[in-house]
């Protein structure tokens, strides 16, 4: 089976870089989700690793990003491209770079309808629901080592 998808590490201060990774996020966070902006555009994304997916003719269909201390975040894939694999492969990409730095444990604050995926995946939901930009989520985390 050919993949109709390409990922890769991104780098936030190339602008197409940053473009592309604000551009997947403005759409599924901001406007699909109602998150506000403010708290999207949160000034970490400097100091992070992204991940981005493309389609065939390179436009961004997802991302991810990979924060200092070892917590993924702004796991994002637009609509039409859910289901397909593209979340599973940003991951993967984050989950190396992390095993490549060290980390003993990744973290994250999976969205409460999302826990599944993050589960297959390696990761074990820990503690109460809570709010994130009023969105329900789980404290998740995963061992290193773990496939």
């Amino acid at each position: 089976m050919t993949s109709d998808f390409t990922t890769r590490l991104a780098d936030f201060s190339v602008s197409k870089d940053a473009e592309s990774i604000l551009s997947v996020r403005r759409i599924v966070f901001i406007e699909e989700q109602n998150v506000p902006e403010s708290l999207e555009i949160d000034g970490l994304d400097g100091d992070c690793t992204h991940a981005l997916a493309f389609d065939e003719t390179g436009n961004p269909i997802g991302t991810a990003r990979l924060m200092p201390q070892g917590r993924i975040g702004r796991v994002a894939v637009l609509a039409p491209w859910r289901k397909r694999g593209i979340g599973a492969a940003l991951m993967r990409v984050l989950l190396e770079e992390a095993d490549r730095r060290g980390f003993e444990e990744i973290e994250l604050h999976a969205q409460s309808w999302t826990i599944g995926f993050y589960e297959s995946l390696g990761f074990v939901a820990e503690g109460d629901e809570f709010l994130e930009a009023e969105i329900p989520h789980r404290h998740m985390k995963r061992r290193r080592g773990i496939s």
